[in-house]
């Protein structure tokens, strides 16, 4: 009689591996970069176990920053720091030259701060966010709440679909008191010309395409482990 078949992993426990995973790449005795997400508090549960051995972290968010104080490591202002060895994030599509889709948890704006300081972004996701074209995931766009319906016109005639993203019926607020459209309908076959592009749009902040800051490395978690990509 065979043995029963194991259980695959859940999608928690993908996010667990992947988060450990990522200890690999942190540099000893340097500030690492912390993104923002349900994937990033998995990894910094993880470097909860070696904060003796790092100088603390640049957060990317006020739940990253409060999770990681939590643990008891220290935060520094990213003003404070020249340069980051590493940032560790997680993202909602990244397809195979290492552009992602970022801004779920409406961080995009201060992620792309920390990743732009930073000599090496390390995406960590399970193997659901991988895609061949970006667009699939509701685009986030961080933006001044004056311009909203221009640039809901805007998306519009590229084909999209834009709302204004609300948190217990009222747009919701940023960390940086801004409000976040969510575009569905985009295939972005261009990612560095539609970043470029959307960036100059009058009121946009900060467009969640991560092109120009792209990953040098995606951690994926498979039910067979952690797949190890790299790229250009």
């Amino acid at each position: 009689m065979s043995a029963p078949a194991s259980a695959a992993p859940t999608q928690d426990e993908l996010k667990t591996l992947v988060g450990r995973a990522a200890l690999e790449y942190v540099v000893r005795g340097e500030i690492v970069g912390v993104g923002t997400g349900s994937t990033v508090n998995k990894f910094i549960d993880a470097l909860a176990a070696i904060k003796d051995e790092i100088k603390g972290a640049v957060s990317s968010s006020v739940a990253s920053t409060e999770r990681l104080r939590a643990l008891g490591i220290e935060v520094f202002d990213s003003n404070a720091v020249d340069e980051l060895a590493v940032y560790i994030d997680g993202a909602d599509e990244i397809d195979g030259r290492g552009h992602m889709i970022k801004g779920g948890g409406a961080a995009l704006t201060r992620e792309k701060i920390v990743a732009a300081q930073s000599r090496r972004f390390v995406c960590i996701a399970d193997a659901s966010k991988r895609v061949e074209v970006l667009g699939a995931f509701p685009l986030p766009v961080e933006i001044i709440p004056m311009a909203a319906r221009r640039l809901m016109r805007q998306f519009a005639a590229l084909g999209g679909v834009a709302q204004v993203r609300e948190n217990d019926g009222l747009p919701l607020v940023t960390d940086n008191g801004q409000h976040i459209l969510d575009v569905t309908g985009l295939k972005i076959a261009d990612p560095l010309a539609f970043e470029s592009g959307v960036n100059q749009w009058p009121g946009v902040v900060t467009v969640g395409v991560f092109a120009h800051q792209k990953a040098q490395v995606c951690l994926l978690a498979t039910p067979e482990g952690v797949k190890t990509l790299h790229y250009d």
